[in-house]
């Protein structure tokens, strides 16, 4: 066999053993081990490397798209140069991810667009990267999801979901005045995650004030106080970040030739 085409037997073996896409990149591993004289374990050991890294990075994916992170706001394109200010070597440590392996929570706290948004979305993608689940919601949004659930019977499914994943994050954490029902559904996610999975808020309001945005005080105050002795803070101010995200006459020509 011409070490540069796949057989039509070996192509069948393939997408039997469901490997078929190890047939793109086959050909080249073929002229690559003629020209080295590669052993034929060191050859097995390439091609199964190949299907490893595609398989690792097909499932990044699908946990980036399942968790619904903004596929922009990663680490790498955190722009250093913002006049923002916060604890560099706090988030240092939350990049670290030993805040997920032990069930604390982070708080990123600031006014409107200093990018606290931007970090909690990256702290998501780092999660992704290394094998955890992870949901990304808007909070006004899971309250309304849960408020639909009630009514069409599937509420203890939605809350199931957002008790097991192993990060969740919720965006604009108590900026609204919540309900009756809006409050308990925030308090049995803060309870029930309390020392069990990692929770990251955004948050406009610093959390000792986030009391007044709940409709029943008891259940808040018992919520608020586990997730607060169980998180890191950070406090991001400065100018807003978000200008750094506009598009640009030289972003819109990235890949045109």
């Amino acid at each position: 066999m011409n070490p540069q085409t796949i057989s039509p037997d070996m192509r069948t073996v393939l997408r039997r053993l469901k490997l078929g896409r190890m047939m793109d990149t086959l050909p080249e591993r073929f002229t690559l081990a003629r020209q080295q004289k590669m052993p034929h374990q060191d050859f097995l050991l390439l091609v199964l490397g190949d299907e490893a890294s595609r398989r690792d990075s097909q499932a990044i994916n699908q946990r980036v798209q399942r968790a619904k992170l903004d596929p922009a706001m990663q680490l790498e394109a955190w722009d250093p140069t913002a006049k923002v200010t916060f604890d560099q070597e706090l988030l240092n440590e939350l990049v670290s991810l030993r805040f997920l392996e032990a069930h604390h929570h982070v708080a990123l706290v600031g006014p409107c667009g200093v990018g606290k948004t931007f970090l909690a979305n990256a702290l998501g993608h780092i999660a992704c990267r290394r094998g955890a689940s992870v949901i990304a919601l808007r909070t006004d949004h899971m309250l309304k999801t849960l408020k639909h659930a009630r009514l069409d019977n599937t509420y203890e499914v939605e809350l199931r979901k957002l008790i097991a994943v192993d990060l969740l994050f919720l965006d604009d954490f108590c900026i609204d005045v919540m309900d009756l029902n809006e409050s308990r559904d925030v308090y049995e996610i803060l309870i029930e995650r309390h020392r069990s999975g990692a929770i990251v808020v955004t948050s406009n309001r610093g959390p000792d004030e986030w009391l007044a945005t709940f409709a029943d005080p008891v259940r808040a105050q018992s919520a608020i106080d586990r997730f607060t002795n169980n998180s890191y803070d950070l406090v991001i101010e400065g100018e807003s970040y978000r200008s750094r995200l506009k598009p640009t006459l030289n972003s819109c020509k990235v890949g045109k030739s």
